[in-house]
């Protein structure tokens, strides 16, 4: 049976259509996919993301501990209220999940995601053994993502005590609101924050920011804005299988100091060091039709073809665009299979879209 937040009910009174979701039961849209996509490039969407796994860790091996877990450095982290992007690897340098870390006052906080739960609790729980780590799992916590060029002034109007602290608050930066925990964070390449607050305080949040402006969007809206942003989904852009390398995300691999031994690290070393793997790229296509994941691309100068890991049609853009898994040749042109015949697209770097504008050359 899926599981529901603590908003399913406010969901269902909107009209939304619900779909099981990483074993969860989630609004999908509340009636038009396309709205809900430029509401959150105009002015405000706002994105229930309750199904998050969010786990605290303490202990005085906690900071050591996330080291050796984690391909980033928490020791990056100087102060309270600071966050870091990265990958928790296998031993073979595969993503098990790609996470935000949080450093708060008397702990670390790892927001994972849902469809990787299970496999990132067992993990933990192996890595943890004979260590002095505390690993609980926040399940009575909820978060809520609002996203948009309004965002600020909308989360304003809930949080009116607190508008000089919000607006100062700056990129992957969190702080305390009273028992909510507010990040300047999100997934859409918009401005926006994520509050992640007691489960029986996220109807009325939600209800308040819906009367500020904020317009709920569902997974479908969720999936466009961040494929536009460029940004990865786990069980898309990477896997056990995709080391960081692989999925554009060499820049949060923190190879130094050299003596940190973060687990995936030799691995890692070696697929770098022998410059033999595929990359992700983008793909843009002007023509009709509509890139899919599994569509198979084919680079000039390459025997070897790429395949597309995540593609749609892009509501900003007007045409389809896509992120690839791809051979390493020097390339801007490639042909992509659809249904039997070969589409030309072009080879560009994403992202496609930050703050509401085309940004790819």
């Amino acid at each position: 049976m899926s599981r529901r937040t603590p908003l399913h009910e406010i969901h269902v009174a909107a009209g939304a259509r619900m779909v099981a979701f990483a074993g969860w039961e989630m609004p999908l849209h509340y009636g038009s996919q396309l709205q809900e996509h430029h509401r959150a490039r105009s002015h405000a969407g706002l994105f229930d993301v309750s199904h998050m796994t969010i786990l605290d860790i303490a202990g005085t091996h906690a900071e050591q501990w996330l080291r050796e877990l984690l391909a980033n450095d928490v020791a990056r982290l100087q102060t309270a209220g600071t966050a870091l992007y990265g990958a928790m690897l296998n031993e073979r340098g595969g993503v098990i999940d790609d996470l935000i870390t949080y450093r708060l006052e008397d702990r670390y906080r790892l927001v994972c995601n849902a469809a990787t739960r299970s496999r990132v609790l067992e993990w933990i729980e192996r890595q943890s053994r004979n260590r002095a780590v505390t690993i609980a799992e926040r399940t009575c916590t909820a978060m809520i993502a609002v996203q948009g060029p309004r965002a600020a002034a909308t989360l304003g109007g809930v949080l009116r005590q607190y508008a000089s602290r919000l607006d100062a608050l700056e990129p992957f930066c969190a702080t305390w609101f009273g028992d909510w925990l507010v990040a300047r964070t999100g997934y859409t390449g918009e401005d926006g924050f994520e509050i992640m607050l007691p489960g029986d305080a996220a109807p009325a949040c939600w209800q308040a920011l819906v009367a500020t402006g904020a317009r709920p969007a569902g997974l479908g809206a969720r999936d466009t804005l961040r494929l536009e942003a460029g940004l990865n989904l786990h069980g898309h852009e990477m896997d056990e299988d995709v080391s960081p390398l692989e999925a554009n995300m060499g820049w949060t691999v923190a190879w130094e100091p050299n003596d940190r031994n973060f687990q995936g690290r030799v691995a890692l070393e070696a697929l770098r060091d022998s410059d033999d793997y595929q990359v992700l790229t983008g793909l843009v296509m002007t023509q009709p039709g509509v890139l899919r994941a599994g569509q198979l691309v084919h680079l000039p100068g390459s025997d070897e073809p790429g395949v597309i890991t995540s593609g749609t049609y892009s509501p900003t853009l007007g045409h389809a665009i896509a992120l690839a898994r791809v051979p390493r040749v020097e390339a801007r042109q490639a042909l992509v299979d659809i249904r039997g015949r070969r589409a030309p697209v072009r080879i560009v770097r994403p992202p496609f879209v930050r703050r509401g504008k085309k940004v790819y050359n």
